[in-house]
């Protein structure tokens, strides 16, 4: 499975961006969806995930009320919608793949993802 993340750029502080993430997969329903985030010398963040339907979202504490996960299975591609953006939310993010369905503390942890795209960058400037 091949992903591509794409959307990022320069934004103010209170801007939006959409972010992308296209699947090469076929089969993406197959496919739980999530979005982390990764700056300089820190751990890849969970920011957010969405289940093979839709039917449930999770949200990082941090993004919540912000930020609005969805997915176009038609178009086997996921979008993360960022809102009112905030200086520290400037990262690269990577969207990822996992098998299956999971739920709670496990859709944080980067390490239950099989795929994962190549990263795009955003800047939210003060």
């Amino acid at each position: 499975v091949q992903l591509q993340a794409s959307g990022g750029g320069l934004v103010q502080a209170g801007g939006s961006l959409r972010l992308s993430c296209a699947s090469s997969e076929g089969t993406f329903t197959v496919y739980s969806m999530g979005w982390f985030r990764q700056v300089p010398g820190k751990e890849r963040e969970f920011v957010s995930y969405i289940t093979r339907f839709g039917g449930s979202t999770y949200y990082a504490d941090s993004v919540k009320e912000r930020f609005t996960i969805s997915r176009d299975n038609a178009k086997n591609t996921a979008y993360l919608q960022m809102n009112n953006l905030k200086p520290e939310d400037t990262a690269v993010y990577f969207c990822a793949a996992v098998k299956g369905i999971y739920s709670g503390r496990m859709v944080r942890d980067a390490s239950v993802y099989d795929y994962w795209g190549q990263g795009t960058q955003v800047t939210v400037s003060s």
